[in-house]
């Protein structure tokens, strides 16, 4: 099975710098792959490049893919992170 779920960035800065470290620390925490989506390009959620390189900033969409034996989790987690933690930031 695979999760995907759309969230909104809803930190100030985006997915720069802190969040984006705490996103990908928090990411490798789980055994999934867990990939990032937005427009036309895929990174590896466990890679800090990858997420900078996404250049997501406050308001844009992004999908969030999770697949493996601990997907269900890692989703939850994730968007909880996105939703709830840096929204405040």
């Amino acid at each position: 099975m695979m999760q995907s779920k759309r969230v909104i960035i809803k930190s100030k800065v985006g997915l720069h710098a802190r969040p984006a470290a705490l996103f990908v620390q928090t990411a490798g925490k789980f055994f999934s792959d867990i990939y990032v989506k937005m427009s036309d390009k895929k990174v590896n959620a466990k890679s800090i490049m990858g997420i900078m390189a996404l250049g997501a900033s406050n308001g844009d969409e992004i999908t969030i893919i999770t697949q493996g034996e601990d997907e269900k989790e890692a989703m939850n987690t994730l968007i909880d992170l996105l939703e709830n933690k840096l929204s405040k930031e």
